[in-house]
Order: structure tokens, then C-alpha cells, then sequence
């Protein structure tokens, strides 16, 4: 193992550590349980089909809803940096999204559309301010000198999307998948707690707080932390072997 693999081996193993030495001083599964009774509810509820359906349905949910904000905000972003007339209707509303609270959306959605696309709804509406904004701001910034150029020369569309916009582009839309896979997960799982969809992630979580099971919530935290983290990966790697393509 090489010096930083084992260095972070030492960190987390402190913190676990720190944090089952915590447990046992409060002596109170309630109030904290520790990483041995949470690794022992991961493996309990692991074993039953419920969950699994509950984190595949969590997933299939928050993946559309990420999607479908990502795609939105990009074609919005062109036809904002192509049109000005176009970007001026649709900041008004960009704002709004981006400054009202994510329970207030989630709260107009059970009554607009109910629970059970209520994670598609606000994984959408939490990842589209995020890829417009930052897509529209590598276009922006596109070196002018460059797009003279492919006047002159007569670039095709698609060449002078794939030479000059997607260089400028490609920074900026890196780091808001990066930022908002992550947020799509969170408020996704969050309107999840507050809407109780039928097999959900937030679902359980809910069932774990009411049934004060501790070391349920963080079996289940633990699977949406590490579900966040896998999902950012593959998003950031698909979207690199595009560019690279």
C-alpha cells in the first residue's frame, strides 16, 4: 500500500475508532449508536429484498431527475448564449429555482403530483440552475479571437461546437456535475424523508427516525452517502470519455 492509500487508512480507522469509543462513553444505542451496531443493521437489512427494491427505485429516481435538469439546463444555456432576448425571459425564473427552499418545492409538488415523482421533480429543479449557470458561463467565456477565426475559415456547427465552445465549455460543466450529482442525492433523499414515496431511501430513513433505530438511520445514510459518491464517479467519467471522444 502506498504512503497516502495508508494514510487515509489511518485517518478513517481514527475516526471509526473515535467515533465507537463515543458510542460506548454515551452507552446509549438511542442517542448514538456506534460503526459495529450500524455495520450489523447494514448487514440485517441487506439480507431482505425490500431494500434493495427501496435503493433501486431511490436511484432510478434521482438518476432521471439529474438527467433531465442536466440536459435542460444545457440546451437552455445555448439557446440563452445564441438568443438575448431568450436569456432575458428565463433568468427571472433560474433565480427563483435557485433561491427558493428546496422544502417549499417539495412541499408544491406532493400537492401538484404527489409522492411518488417527487424525487424526480426536485433532483431536476436542484441540478438545472446549477448546469445552466455554469454551462452558459463557459460559452461566455469563449476566446472571441477564436470564433473570428472559425467565421473566416467557415467552421461547420459542429466544428466550432467541438473546437472552440466545448474547450471553453468543458471546465465549467465538469465541476457543476461534479457539485450537483452530489446535491441531487441530498435533495432528493431529503424530499424522500419529507413525502415518504412508497420503497424509497428517504423512506427508510423516516421508518428508522420514528422507530428511534439509530443504527438504522446510519445503515441507511451510510448507503446514500456512498450511493452519492459512486454516482458522482461514473457521471464525471462518462462525461470525460465524451469530451475525450
Amino acid at each position: 500500500m502506498n504512503k497516502p492509500a495508508a494514510r487515509k487508512t489511518i485517518i478513517v480507522l481514527f475516526w471509526l475508532v473515535l467515533w465507537q469509543a463515543a458510542s460506548l462513553l454515551v452507552h446509549n444505542s438511542i442517542l448514538l449508536a456506534g460503526p459495529y451496531e450500524a455495520l450489523l443493521a447494514l448487514i440485517r437489512l441487506g439480507v431482505t429484498a425490500g431494500f434493495w427494491i427501496s435503493v433501486l427505485m431511490t436511484v432510478l429516481k434521482i438518476t432521471a431527475g439529474f438527467l433531465t435538469g442536466l440536459i435542460t439546463g444545457i440546451v437552455c444555456a445555448c439557446l440563452s448564449y445564441r438568443f438575448r432576448l431568450f436569456r432575458e425571459f428565463i433568468t427571472p425564473p433560474v433565480s427563483v429555482i435557485k433561491s427558493i427552499p428546496v422544502a417549499s418545492f417539495v412541499i408544491l409538488v406532493i400537492i401538484w403530483a404527489g409522492s411518488s415523482s417527487l424525487s424526480v421533480v426536485i433532483s431536476a429543479l436542484v441540478v438545472f440552475p446549477m448546469i445552466y449557470v455554469n454551462v452558459l458561463s463557459g460559452l461566455d467565456s469563449a476566446e472571441g479571437t477564436l470564433i473570428e477565426l472559425g467565421k473566416l475559415f467557415r467552421f461547420r456547427n459542429m466544428d466550432k461546437a467541438r473546437y472552440i465552445y466545448l474547450p471553453s465549455v468543458a471546465p465549467h460543466l465538469t465541476s457543476a456535475i461534479s457539485i450537483s450529482s452530489g446535491m441531487a442525492f441530498k435533495s432528493g433523499i431529503a424530499a424522500e424523508v419529507i413525502g415518504r414515496p412508497l420503497q424509497s431511501l428517504g423512506a427508510g430513513i423516516y421508518l428508522s427516525k420514528i422507530s428511534l433505530a439509530t443504527d438504522d438511520l446510519f445503515a441507511w445514510t451510510f448507503c446514500a452517502v456512498l450511493l452519492s459518491f459512486l454516482f458522482e464517479k461514473v457521471m464525471s467519467y462518462v462525461l470525460r470519455r465524451l469530451i475525450l471522444r
